[in-house]
C-alpha cells in the first residue's frame, strides 16, 4: 500500500483491501486518505482490551500510543511515561504475557489483547514475589522506574527461571534506573526467582 498504512491495527482493513482488485484498492485508499485529511478527530477505531482482568471498549485514534490508553483507562497510572523513545523502559507492560514498551506501541495494536500493568501483578491483595523482593531488597528509591523494571524482570523469569546475575543484568538492560546503581535490583530479582521456583 505504498507505505501509507503502517499499522497492524489496520489488519482488518488491509485484509479486505488485499483480497480485492487494484481498482478497489485505489477507491479504498482514496476514501481513507480523505478521512485522514478531515482533521485530528475524524478517524477513530473501536477496540476491546482486557486491562488487569477487566474488559474495556474504547474508540481510539490510530496514532494513540498504548501508554496513553492504559493511563487514561480506569485510573491505572503505574505505567510511567519516561522517554517516549523506548530507551528507559518505564512504560513496560505485559501484552498477552509478553513484556513490551507501551510508549512505542499503538493502542489499535492491542485490540483483543490482555494487558497487565504493575497494578495487575498482585493477586488477592497479595504482592507478587517480584514486588515483595523489590521491597525486601530495597530495589527501588524514587520508584519511577520500578513498575517497568519489575515487569521486565517478570519477562526474564518467564523465559529463564534461574538466571545468573549476568543474565539478570542483560535481561534488564532495556530499563534505566537513575537512583539505585542496580545492585539491589539484581538482588531483588535473584530473590524473587528463588521464591518463584520454591512455589513452583
Amino acid at each position: 500500500m505504498d507505505g501509507w498504512i503502517y499499522n497492524p491495527g489496520f489488519s482488518g482493513i488491509l485484509a479486505s483491501i488485499s483480497a480485492s482488485g487494484p481498482d478497489v484498492r485505489c477507491v479504498v485508499r482514496c476514501k481513507l486518505l480523505a478521512v485522514f485529511q478531515k482533521g485530528d478527530n475524524a478517524v477513530k477505531f473501536p477496540i476491546s482490551v482486557t486491562l488487569n482482568g477487566r474488559r474495556y471498549q474504547r474508540e481510539v485514534e490510530p496514532r494513540q500510543l498504548l501508554v496513553h490508553l492504559i493511563r487514561d483507562m480506569g485510573g491505572v497510572t503505574g505505567t510511567k511515561i519516561g522517554c517516549d523513545t523506548s530507551q528507559c523502559g518505564a512504560c513496560t507492560v505485559l501484552l498477552d504475557g509478553v513484556a513490551i514498551k507501551s510508549c512505542t506501541a499503538l493502542s489499535v495494536q492491542a485490540d483483543g489483547a490482555s494487558i497487565t500493568t504493575i497494578e495487575g501483578l498482585a493477586s488477592d491483595d497479595k504482592l507478587h514475589p517480584l514486588q515483595e523482593a523489590f521491597w525486601n531488597k530495597h530495589g527501588l528509591q524514587c520508584g519511577y522506574c520500578t513498575p517497568g523494571m519489575i515487569l521486565a524482570a517478570h519477562e526474564l523469569l518467564r523465559t529463564n527461571p534461574q538466571p545468573s546475575d549476568e543474565q539478570i543484568r542483560h535481561g534488564l538492560e532495556g530499563n534505566m534506573c537513575r537512583c539505585t546503581g542496580y545492585q539491589n535490583i539484581v538482588r531483588a530479582v535473584r530473590e524473587a526467582a528463588a521464591t518463584m521456583r520454591r512455589k513452583g
